[in-house]
């Protein structure tokens, strides 16, 4: 490979992912005129949705245009998109990083940002997956207006699923938690009385599958055979944290509920200098807005902890004291 090429395989700033957090941080990089290079395998978490909802001025808009848009306004600041995956990440002696893509290209980035989100499993019941983002929902603050007051059902995943089938109940008084395969048992008697006092409608008994009739999701199916009608299906998937990267590297990570996510600073900053998450690479809770707002801290304070590297490595060689003395003398011979 010529220098040439070396060269313009190297970034100030290479960003895994370009769903709303990693487009916000290139963004905010790209402003700042910072070398920058984004990488996207093309996997949104929220892809099988055809809106978004709670981005304010973007409320409704499509999840693929929302990202069309970022992509756009990235390019303007000659920020680098490539649609490729990140496979491989090392720490050279420098504290910087080597990132190997699946095509074979290799990128160099002094500062690494991982905004590669997460993936949700759903459970193994026939029919979900194909209603999922339409009828087959996980968010009443995503979804709950456009299906408010519709027969609702919670497929209960684990004992948490009360939660979630108490908070729709804020859109829809007419809610039926299915246990699936959580036990009566599982439930606490804080549990019986909420749900008693939300009006939720508790049923025992595996879900075998949906019914679908005309494009529209109808009933739950049990394993006894009883069908009940419903209109919308709420369901928490599990969730998987894209960590690969991260782990690599040797960031902490911590044990949640909902998986392993990376230890960070409020900046997105991990336990490993230069290396930083943000999105759901970083929390599970992240909405889209909530995404976008992490990149946007973590473009900024990158772009800070560049300027003052550079100062500070200025000052130490002593070409900054010498640059300003010159500066000085320049200045007072202009001033006789």
């Amino acid at each position: 490979m010529t220098d040439n090429n070396e060269n313009n395989e190297k970034y100030e700033v290479v960003v895994v992912g370009g769903g709303a957090a990693g487009l916000s941080a290139a963004l905010v990089l790209g402003r700042a005129r910072r070398r920058t290079l984004v990488v996207d395998a093309g996997e949104p978490r929220n892809a099988p949705s055809a809106h978004m909802q709670g981005f304010l001025s973007r409320d409704g808009m499509s999840p693929a245009r929302f990202l069309a848009a970022g992509r756009e306004e990235i390019e303007r600041y000659g920020v680098e998109l490539v649609r490729d995956r990140a496979v491989e990440a090392v720490r050279d002696a420098d504290g910087e990083f080597d990132v190997t893509l699946a095509g074979g290209r290799t990128v160099h980035a002094r500062q690494l940002v991982v905004a590669t989100g997460l993936k949700d499993e759903l459970p193994a019941v026939p029919g979900l997956a194909e209603r999922f983002g339409r009828d087959v929902l996980h968010c009443p603050y995503c979804h709950g207006w456009e299906v408010r007051d519709q027969a609702f059902g919670v497929l209960a995943t684990t004992p948490l699923s009360v939660h979630q089938a108490l908070m729709v109940t804020q859109w829809s008084k007419d809610v039926t938690l299915f246990l699936h395969r959580t036990g009566e048992d599982e439930l606490n008697d804080d549990d019986l009385r909420r749900l008693a006092a939300a009006g939720v409608h508790v049923v025992p008994g595996e879900v075998t599958g949906i019914v679908v009739e005309a494009d529209r999701l109808t009933g739950v199916r049990l394993a006894d055979g009883t069908t009940h009608t419903r209109e919308a299906l709420f369901v928490a998937p599990r969730a998987v944290p894209r960590t690969d990267l991260l782990r690599q590297l040797g960031a902490e990570l911590s044990e949640t509920p909902f998986g392993a996510y990376p230890v960070v600073d409020e900046r997105g900053l991990t336990t490993v200098r230069g290396l930083w998450a943000a999105g759901n690479a970083s929390g599970f809770a992240e909405q889209v807005i909530n995404a976008a707002s992490r990149g946007y801290r973590t473009g900024a304070a990158i772009n800070g902890e560049l300027l003052f590297t550079d100062l500070d490595a200025a000052v130490a060689t002593g070409s900054a004291a010498r640059g300003f003395a010159a500066a000085g003398q320049g200045a007072c011979v202009r001033s006789f």
